[in-house]
Formats: structure tokens, sequence, C-alpha cells
């Protein structure tokens, strides 16, 4: 059983610490289920002892971090939101449209377990460079299945990020976050309660797909993954509509005692998680478990992943109700076992014990192992950031920059490098228009959608129950924690909380989906436990709690890890409509400011620097923990007070790339706008550079004098670059541009990339 132990990806030492806890060999099935519920992806084993320094609460939190399928925070009355985010990054290599599929269904079934509803779907994709055909093949497989299964359902997929980095070739991130409404009183728990309920299979029947995806899922791709298909799952998004509506009937009339989703290690990880949870032991008869196969062992019934899955605990009285309800959803029915008090997981198979575990020795953070991991910085950390960007950039020969940007002229000048250099970088795909992505969505499916995706900087959702709206934002640019994790982690939440910011939300709480290499390398641990610091500093300065989250470990491929993208899920809250602000000027004569400062050196991770020099290098923008929450406290107080047209975080490509993206959306308007006269020398640097903890805001003139003295009041930075034009064009300095001729360079650029 060693040798199987093995293969099953157990250490010898871990062996021998089953062998320790059970006092005996384990059989074929209990290597099996230990083997998944101590993965890297079940038990968190190198990642937890990171994890528990998070803060954790806040007085809208109703759940724990960990404790239940998702975050909950309170908003008014007897409502809340539950929202989680996870990964499918290894299945999405090397079966696209399945892998990012299931991980739309796993995700919308965390937290609909709980008796939420979902309205809203977002997503975090990270790529290759689309000029590599697998990339390409890649980012269509993906974006195709979390269309199809989102649609179909009936979620509106309403906001999220696309970034293409050449670390993500051969190993994309497919980052889903599910957000849903729930009435407290209908809130469901993820533990077994009650000596003598029933255990109850609800949902599709069990079948061989998706067996090993949570051990698929705790290991690096190789060349050999793509014959893993078989360990990615298959997902039916009609099933999983009425699994919804079953339970949602099921949490309004109170008929459960507890509920989970059959995710990672299917009925294994529900059934150990719900038992270990409560305190209690759960004993299956696995002969009563409805199969679409035959001949199937105890080992794949209980690792299968089929989808569209729940296992619930009942009492007994409420069994006939609940079994009428299935009925009536035409899913499958079967009560398959019984909680006990003996904290053991105990199945039984024609007539006899299969397997006999208990429960503590399956439960992350107890039983099952949990290291601290040697880490070491990188020696390729120091020298990245002993260069610097700006003295690289003084060398660059002029020259060659002519020919790099097709400049025709004798002598460059600054103003002909700024003008192709802002077109170039508009026609970037990370900076690029995702139109191409997001019309493969329904997006307003549901009637609660208030901004399409692209024009603003988050989603906005409407919560009728209360009156209030919801606005929700995921962000990571890897690229700043490859040149510094902390920096990365802590800029990942701080960006979230702008973009909520910038459309009028308060930001309340975020969950996670920490994204890195093999942990077993002390360079990675060293990034890992690093971004967790940046995380962790950010959320206490905002004052928000993790709600829970993912790790995702070993993305990487055989040529390179990704960068260490730590992604963050944002939810604020708008309390009355009027907050509601838009990116787009509003209108012709506003004044437009800059809220926050510049540093014109603060180039290193940005999309000029990737640009300019085809890599990452220098030390990236900094943090500005205590700007960030001044100026968004500052923005949130003038947007209630009505002195704010509109806003508009700033970040990729800096001021040059956020005034384009204003005056695209904004109709017949324009922006003419001059460069601070402290930056003459440095102008293309100033209008590129990625400096945190800033936005571009509209003001009518009236209430010029109100938000200076605002600022002044509050010790704000706040600089007025120009206005609102009656013209379609941009003016910034001695350069123009068209309006329409930028518009269409920046929504053709994916479009003509995926049609080649």
């Amino acid at each position: 059983m060693r040798e199987i132990a093995r293969k099953l990806k157990l250490s010898d030492v871990e062996y021998s610490r089953i062998l320790e806890i059970l006092g005996r060999e384990p059989n074929y099935t209990e290597i099996g289920i230990i083997s998944v519920m101590w993965s890297e992806h079940c038990s968190y084993k190198s990642s937890l002892i990171h994890l528990k320094r998070f803060p954790k609460h806040s007085d809208r939190s109703l759940t724990e971090m960990g404790a239940e399928n998702a975050g909950v925070l309170r908003l008014k009355d007897k409502w809340a939101v539950a929202f989680k985010i996870e990964s499918h990054n290894h299945p999405s290599a090397v079966a696209p449209f399945q892998g990012a599929a299931t991980g739309v269904g796993g995700i919308l079934r965390d937290i609909f377990c709980m008796g939420a509803y979902p309205i809203a779907s977002l997503d975090s994709l990270h790529f290759g460079e689309l000029e590599d055909p697998i990339s390409r093949h890649l980012f269509d497989g993906v974006v195709r299945g979390i269309s199809f299964y989102g649609n179909c359902f009936g979620v509106p997929t309403v906001a999220g990020e696309v970034r293409f980095d050449y670390a993500y070739t051969g190993n994309p991130l497919v980052n889903v976050m599910a957000v849903g409404i729930i009435n407290t009183e209908d809130m469901i728990s993820a533990k077994a309660v009650g000596v003598g309920n029933s255990v109850v299979y609800i949902g599709s029947a069990t079948g061989r797909d998706g067996i090993h995806g949570a051990s698929f899922a705790s290991d690096e791709l190789t060349e050999e993954s793509a014959s893993d298909r078989p360990s990615v799952q298959i997902g039916d998004p009609f099933t999983e509509k009425l699994l919804l509506e079953a339970t949602q009937e099921i949490a309004e009339q109170h008929l459960a005692v507890g509920m989970q989703d059959m995710g990672a290690a299917g009925l294994t990880s529900s059934s150990a998680e719900m038992s270990a949870k409560g305190g209690v032991g759960i004993e299956l008869n696995l002969d009563l478990v409805p199969l679409r196969e035959d001949e199937m062992t105890p080992y794949e019934i209980m690792l299968s992943e089929s989808q569209e899955r729940m296992l619930l605990v009942s009492t007994n009285e409420n069994l006939p109700k609940i079994e009428a309800l299935l009925r009536k959803w035409d899913l499958h029915y079967a009560v398959i076992g019984k909680v006990i008090a003996e904290p053991i997981l105990r199945l039984w198979w024609k007539g006899e014990i299969d397997a006999e575990i208990p429960v503590d020795m399956l439960n992350a953070g107890e039983g099952a192992p949990m290291y601290d991991l040697p880490q070491e910085k990188p020696v390729l950390f120091d020298e990245l950031n002993s260069q610097n960007p700006v003295d690289e950039w003084d060398k660059l020969d002029k020259l060659e920059l002519s020919k790099k940007f097709d400049i025709s002229c004798d002598e460059i000048t600054d103003e002909e490098l700024i003008q192709s250099i802002f077109l170039a970088l508009l026609s970037s795909p990370t900076i690029a228009s995702k139109k191409w992505v997001y019309r493969q969505y329904d997006y307003q499916v549901g009637v609660r959608t208030i901004a399409i995706p692209g024009s603003a900087d988050s989603a906005i959702m409407r919560i009728m129950e209360t009156g209030q709206f919801l606005a929700l934002s995921t962000d990571c640019v890897g690229s700043y924690a490859y040149l510094d994790p902390f920096v990365g982690g802590a800029l990942a939440v701080m960006e979230s909380a702008r973009n909520v910011a910038a459309v009028g939300a308060k930001p309340i709480g975020i969950t996670d989906c920490l994204n890195f290499g093999n942990p077993k390398k002390p360079a990675v641990m060293w990034q890992f436990t690093r971004a967790c610091d940046g995380i962790s500093d950010a959320c206490k300065v905002l004052d928000v709690p993790v709600t829970g989250g993912n790790v995702s470990f070993y993305n990487e491929s055989p040529k390179t890890a990704v960068f260490p993208t730590p992604v963050i899920g944002m939810v604020g809250i708008i309390e009355d409509e009027k907050s509601i602000t838009p990116m787009s000027f509003q209108n012709a004569g506003d004044s437009i400011y800059l809220l926050g400062e510049t540093d014109s050196s603060e180039i290193g991770g940005s999309q000029f620097q990737k640009l300019v020099f085809g890599k990452y290098f220098g030390k990236p923008p900094k943090i500005r923990l205590d700007s960030h929450k001044r100026n968004i406290d500052f923005l949130l107080s003038a947007i209630d007070s009505g002195l704010v047209e509109n806003a508009h975080d700033i970040s990729d490509g800096g001021i040059g790339i956020t005034i384009a993206e204003c005056a695209m959306n904004s109709g017949e308007l324009g922006a003419k706008i001059d460069i601070p006269k402290e930056f003459e020398i440095a102008k293309l640097l100033w209008l590129f550079s990625e400096s945190q903890a800033r936005f571009l805001i509209g003001v009518r003139p009236k209430n010029n004098d109100s938000i200076e003295k605002l600022a002044l009041e509050m010790n704000i930075p706040l600089t007025k670059l120009g206005y609102v034009i009656d013209e379609k064009a941009i003016v910034i300095g001695e350069n123009k541009w068209n309006i329409d001729e930028i518009s269409n360079l920046y929504e053709s650029t994916i479009l003509n990339a995926m049609k080649g």
C-alpha cells in the first residue's frame, strides 16, 4: 500500500503518520480518501499556517473564514451578501472549455448550498501572450466555457479582468467569483448535526468523471498533463439550475440542518468536512448512491467529482417533503446514510464495512498535515529591484525607439514618443477593450445589473430587497508581485478597493484566490508568505475582512512558473442610488482633477515598461497604504456630497490611458489637459507612470471651490489638470487624438487577434 500511496502523491512521512493514526494499514478506498483530503487542494497543508493571520471579522461578518462554504456579510434588515472566489487553473489548461465551465458551476454551488441566490459572476483570467496560438486556443476555450455555463444557468457575468503575459504561457489562471443574496433566516450551515439525522444525496447521478481532480490540482503541469483529461469534470448548467431552485425551496422551508456542495473530492470532502465541522461522524451506505455507470467501486464513488451534486443533512420527519421537492425538480434523491455520535467516516458496501477513518484525520488544520515549509528570498529579487527603470529609460537609444514605434523623423521628440506610445498602449491586449470577451456573456439576466461591462470601474448590482447596491471587482497585477510579492498582494487589495470606490461604494470585504508555483520551492513559499502579509496589511488599513477564498499552488508549466498572482475579489456597498458614479465624462466644461500624487519614476512592473523593454525590472509602485485609505475616504465623501460627476481609478497605462477610457465612453465629449509644469522634463513618464492611490475625477465648475476646500480640510492632494471639451478629441499638451480613431484601435485589438 505504501507504493500506491506514493502514486497518490503521499510522502513516506505522511504514510507513516497514517499508520500511526489508524493503527493499521489502510485499504485501497481509505488510502484514496486520505490522499485527496491530504492533497494541497483540499487540506491547505502548506498555506493554512499563513492564512491564519488574515483579518477575519467586521461588524458585518456572519461567518468565519473557512468555516462555511462562502463568506457572508450583513446588508440591511434580514439580508446579507454571500461571495467566494476559486480557481480552476489546471483543468482549464488541459480542457479549457469544460475546465472553465465547471469552475463556474462549482463556485455557484458554494454560495447557493448556503441558501443564497446567485446574482452575479465575475472572473479573473490570466493567459500567455496572444501571439502564441496555444494561448489563443486556451483563451477562446475558457471564455466559451464561462459563457456557456453562466448563460445557460442564468447568472449574469458582470465584471472581471483579463491580462496577458509571458509568465502564464501553458498555465493560464482561471479564477471565478460568485455573489449571491441570502435571507439570514434561511441560511444553511455546512455542518452535520443531530445524531440519527439522515444524510441525503441530491442532484445528478455519480459517474467516473473528475476522479483525482483534487490531486490533479495539487501537482505541476507537465507535457503529459493532457492525459489527465479524465480528471476534468463535465458540467451540466441546466441540471444545476434545477438544483438551485430545489435548494432554494429547501432553504426557505428550513428542511435541511446542513448542506454542502460535492466539489473537489466529491462525496469524500462533503461528508468528511461536514462531520468534522459538526463534531460528529457520518455513516454512508454506498450501495444507495445514485450511479450512472456500471460496476463503480467504492474508491470511484467516493472520489468522483461528477458535477451538480449536493449532500445535505435533515431530520427524518422532513424527508418526505425533501423527496417531494426533488421529484418535482426531476433530481436524484437518496437517503444514503446517517449522522452518528462516533467521529468516524464509515462506509458500507455490499453489506460490509469498506472504510473507517476518524473524521479529524481528514480535516484541514487538525488531523491533516500542516507544514511551515522553508522560505528563501530568490536571488533574482534583489537583482531585479536593484535596476532603476528610469536610468534604463534614459540610456535607451532614441533611434532604436523611433524604429520600434515606427516614427519617421531625424530627431525624435517627447511629443512624438507620447503620440506613438499612447496608441501602442491602447492596443496592447491587457489594456485594450475586452468587448470580445464580455459580448459572449449575458451580463443583464436577472435585471439587477446597473453598469454594463466596460462602462465603470466595477460591476454595480441592484439589491431590490434592501434598496442598496453592491459594487463588485476582481483585481491583481502579477508583474507587481513578481517584482515584490508584498507590494503585489497589498496593491491587489487596494486596486480592487479603488475600483469599487470609483463607482461610489465603500469597500466592505474581500475573498482571495492565491495563485502561486510549487510550494516546495523555498522561493515560491517566500513569495506566498510575503503576498499574504501584503494582503493582511492592506485589509487592516481598509478595515475589511478576508471572508474566505482559495489557494492554488503548483501553477507551473514545463517552461516557467506563473507570476505570483494573489487575485482579490472585492465587495463594496452603495447606500444611496444618487451616489452611483460613472466612469465617462458627463458635461462639457467640467473640470478634470487628479486625486493623489504622481511619481514619474514609478514605471517598474507597468504596461509602459513591458511595451518599451519587453520585460519587468526595478521596484513596483509604492503601496501608499495610508494614502489609499485617505484618498478613498475623500472620494466617497465628495461623491456623497454631490461634488463628483465621474470618477475612474488610475491603473494600467497611467493617466494617459485613464483619460482615454473616460473619453471613449463619453459620447460626443472629449478632454483637454495640461501636464503640470514640474513634470515638463519627465512628461512622458508622468503620463504613463502607474503610481498608486490615484483617481481621475470630473467636477462641475460651480463645485470647484467646494471640492478644493474639502481636499484642503482633509489634506488630500488634488490637482486640476484641465477640462471636458465639446469635441470628440483628447488633447494632452501638444498632442491630440481623434476619439473615433483611437476607439477603433482599442476595440479591434483582441477581436483581430482572435480572428487570426
